[in-house]
């Protein structure tokens, strides 16, 4: 073992036709949460949610793009190299803008341990 994982976001394993990327799988990362989120322009379905159940609060990460997020109620507006954090009990979604948005989501239950779930696993890893 060399101690690091190297990957390009484009060669990535995916989930949801290539709009969520399981980057903190493919990269092995155990203690947090860690997804590439590609959505082209105006794509509205990013599911509304929260995590009061996983106590798992998130930071969003712009890398290219822009859109909005409803964070319990509140427009945000982002573009590239802005961060939003958003607390586990805040319902929250994202509309990607005009060009689409590419984010990098990273997330971690507070005072616990990261379990990643099922539906973010690559296929055969527990």
């Amino acid at each position: 073992m060399n101690g690091f994982t190297s990957k390009r976001i484009d060669e990535l394993a995916a989930i949801h036709h290539g709009a969520v990327k399981l980057a903190g799988d493919e990269l092995g990362v155990r203690s947090f949460g860690l997804q590439v989120l590609d959505f082209p322009p105006g794509f509205a379905d990013y599911p509304e949610h929260d995590h009061a159940d996983d106590g798992q609060e998130e930071v969003y990460v712009v890398l290219e793009g822009s859109g909005v997020f409803d964070v319990a109620g509140a427009r945000v507006p982002v573009d590239a190299g802005a961060m939003l954090r958003v607390d586990a009990e805040s319902r929250r979604n994202l509309v990607a803008g005009p060009e689409g948005v590419r984010i990098l989501a990273i997330g971690c239950a507070t005072g616990g341990a990261y379990e990643r779930p099922e539906g973010f696993r690559l296929a055969g890893r527990a």
